[in-house]
């Protein structure tokens, strides 16, 4: 090993353009850098801008974008710009969530990757006083049938299986998607949700200067280096290689840790506390100097890199800084709790050092082995980051699907089948099921097996949160703009479907290289589609990632901005969800029929379109999702219907299958001529539109005399009343009857169709090849 001063005029060295280019600062970041530092760096201070820098951590290439979002209602007590967001939800108690991304590391390492994207997001949430109690997972994977689909998700499902399983917190909800798109790049994005109390709510920001800096947690390790700049970066043909950048977690230590920081929480021993995630030590340290001070006009930090707890021998300040080890905390202590502290992390068995001190100099100052090795100030590595207007062209707009030019199918009920088992649609039971979803005893029902969204208890009452994840890259890929709208309004719907009270989103944001005006294109159109409805549904975004350059030698994913939403549930005596239709329960369709194809999974499974063949998305009318979700509430509040449904993929067609395969109850389904309205008395786009702010509802039996009575009163939300719940038991079958006089009928087998269902996953990941 080196000895001491060798290191030291290693890291002290000064770094040139062509080191600044090798740690991904650009020629013209290169000039700001050394403008700003009034010399250039050395390779510590290189190290802490090139992480600092870089997308992952800035946001440079989206950050004047996300300022259209709307982030404020009369629910949000804190929103972008902390770890997670924060939401009122009534009786003095808040709920703390946020989404991130962890694709590259689960591409290169599925295994570690996704389960360290578990932990991050966790430290998230109870970083900031709350005690998770959902998590949520939003997968893309490529083609079935390319040679690494398989084991990446078989890595995937088992790390976040593994960590969400050993840590003690329920994964409720989630999707999984696959195509081609992703076959180089997948996408797995972690979302939390957490619960406190509204005057327990710890913040990065208020530090003040002469304050202990306190690490805890785990010990610092190699592990991670650069997984920030790497996060940054495109893809190339054998970039598996890149493992040794891929963090390592561990769930069990991550379980004491929330629970030594809860401990730590309920003292007032701390001013200030920051995960270590991105960038670790280094991001946690400049995040809580730039938004220190009384009023977050910023201080200095000063740390002893000799004091970090390390488990590697000879780990220079380069390494130290820059490692993205898991499962660590940095505190700022009020001086006279550095005991009390230390005594709570000593009993649960984790490091906790004082490894320097806040100060009023706003800077950042390293020191080893007795050296300075970093002096630089804070502010240029925070606010003055680089903020790019980058060059965007408007995407190509896309003519509508023209249904008529395709030859319609001899037996819809065969095409049911074929799209209920295709990779999309098919039930992900092989995957929930690999996950606890009940630990914690709080969960009253988990989106996974076809539902609308997540339930859970708040713990001792009888109120719930609502937790869904959505996005259809399809259409943000057909229209940026109007995807970007129905991302957001998807949200909406599942989140009322089960009668909760929409609140507020937050978002991750998965793109290709935004250096590419086409690509630029289809996130700012994106972000203002998305925007857009949440101003006019009041659903503000309150926390959300940016995942930019995720694309494989120069092939971009499909655009997937992904929301998670939450909502509220004031009281569990009035919920919906699909397994409560019940027989003799009358079928109600609300909203209006079009009959729009474009883009929806019958073009793309049973016309096999793709790219621009497949047309124009269905349009969003924000105004109507408002009024069908309000009336869609009010019944459920009035205990007018047993089960809920909105229309998405597949349209009615399929989600009458998953309301018969929840309930598992038939259901009769009048599709005659004289209902089909204005899909011009053809039957395939009444079955299969993707009509957007439709839902399907099982009216109670006896209660339709009350539902009419609402539903006049809202002549502005058209309804349908299209058929029945069987009682036909294990015989159960969904009948389409296209003329009841003549007894004319499409009829589907439900246990057929759950076997379609059900069988595809398991089939697919125990093939031998």
């Amino acid at each position: 090993m080196p000895d001491k001063s060798t290191i030291l005029a290693h890291l002290t060295a000064t770094q040139d353009e062509p080191q600044g280019l090798e740690h991904g600062i650009k020629a013209d970041e290169w000039e700001r850098l050394v403008t700003r530092l009034e010399r250039k760096p050395n390779l510590v201070e290189l190290g802490i801008y090139s992480v600092m820098w870089s997308e992952h951590c800035s946001y440079k290439s989206s950050r004047r974008h996300l300022s259209k979002f709307p982030t404020k209602n009369a629910r949000v007590i804190q929103g972008p710009g902390e770890n997670a967001g924060v939401i009122d939800i009534g009786d003095g108690q808040a709920a703390i969530f946020k989404m991130e991304s962890h694709n590259h590391p689960s591409y290169i390492e599925p295994y570690q990757g996704a389960a360290t994207g578990v932990g991050g997001i966790l430290r998230d949430v109870f970083t900031m006083g709350a005690r998770p109690i959902a998590l949520v997972n939003a997968l893309r994977f490529g083609d079935p049938s390319h040679p690494k689909t398989r084991s990446l998700v078989a890595g995937v499902v088992a790390g976040i299986g593994g960590y969400g399983n050993c840590v003690g917190v329920p994964t409720v909800a989630g999707e999984t998607q696959f195509d081609a798109g992703y076959n180089g790049n997948i996408l797995v994005n972690a979302m939390a949700v957490g619960i406190a109390d509204q005057d327990k709510i710890f913040y990065a920001r208020g530090a003040t200067a002469g304050n202990p800096i306190f690490y805890v947690g785990s010990k610092t390790g190699r592990d991670g280096i650069h997984g920030a700049t790497m996060a940054s970066a495109e893809f190339s043909e054998g970039d598996e290689e890149k493992r040794p950048t891929v963090q390592v977690g561990d769930p069990f230590t991550e379980k004491l840790l929330i629970e030594a920081c809860l401990e730590l929480m309920a003292t007032d021993a701390i001013q200030a506390i920051q995960d270590m995630g991105a960038a670790g030590l280094t991001s946690s340290s400049v995040e809580m100097a730039a938004s220190g001070g009384v009023n977050g006009e910023g201080i200095g930090v000063v740390m002893d890199l000799d004091k970090v707890p390390q488990r590697e021998e000879g780990m220079t300040a380069y390494e130290i800084m820059l490692s993205e080890s898991q499962e660590r905390m940095l505190m700022v202590l009020f001086p006279d709790k550095i005991d009390m502290a230390k005594a709570i992390f000593d009993k649960y068995d984790l490091s906790a050092e004082v490894i320097g001190e806040t100060t009023d100099t706003g800077h950042l100052v390293l020191t080893q082995f007795g050296q300075v090795v970093c002096d630089i100030p804070v502010a240029p590595l925070a606010e003055d980051a680089p903020n790019y207007d980058r060059p965007w062209v408007e995407p190509p707009r896309r003519a509508a699907l023209d249904i008529s030019k395709y030859l319609a199918p001899e037996d819809p009920g065969a095409i049911l089948e074929k799209l209920m088992s295709c990779p999309d649609m098919a039930s992900k039971r092989w995957i929930w099921e690999q996950y606890d979803r009940h630990v914690m005893a709080d969960t009253i029902d988990s989106s996974q097996s076809m539902g609308n969204a997540a339930i859970v208890r708040i713990h001792g009452t009888n109120k719930a949160l609502a937790i869904c994840s959505d996005c259809n890259p399809h259409y943000v890929a057909a229209d940026p703009y109007e995807g970007g709208k129905q991302v957001v309004a998807e949200a909406y719907r599942n989140l009322s479907s089960v009668g909760a009270t929409p609140i507020a989103i937050t978002d991750n944001l998965n793109f290709g290289n935004p250096e590419k005006p086409a690509t630029m294109g289809y996130i700012v159109k994106a972000i203002e589609g998305m925007a857009e409805a949440c101003r006019v549904l009041d659903f503000p975004v309150v926390s959300g990632n940016v995942s930019l350059y995720n694309e494989t030698d120069g092939v971009a994913i499909p655009p997937t901005p992904v929301v998670g939403g939450v909502g509220l549930i004031e009281d569990l005596d009035h919920v919906a969800t699909l397994r409560g239709a019940q027989p003799g329960d009358i079928l109600v369709l609300v909203g209006s029929t079009e009959g729009h194809m474009g883009a929806s999974l019958y073009a793309r499974e049973q016309l096999g379109l793709t790219g621009e063949a497949l047309g124009a998305p269905p349009p969003v009318d924000l105004a109507a999702e408002i009024r069908h979700s309000a009336f869609v509430r009010s019944l459920i509040q009035s205990g007018v219907v047993s089960a809920v449904h909105d229309l998405s993929d597949g349209g009615l067609a399929c989600a009458a299958a998953e309301l018969a395969l929840g309930s598992g109850h038939g259901l009769t389904l009048d599709v005659g001529m004289e209902r089909l309205g204005r899909t011009g008395g053809n039957l395939i786009p009444f079955l299969f539109g993707e009509d957007q702010g439709r839902y399907l509802l099982a009216v109670k039996a006896g209660q339709e005399n009350r539902f009419h009575e609402m539903a006049d009163e809202r002549a502005d939300v058209p309804v349908l009343m299209i058929g029945s719940v069987e009682t036909d038991g294990a015989n159960g079958q969904i009948t389409f009857s296209t003329n009841v006089r003549a007894g004319e009928a499409i009829r589907v087998s439900l246990a057929q169709l759950r076997s379609a269902h059900e069988g595809w996953l398991p089939g697919y990941m125990n093939k031998v090849d």
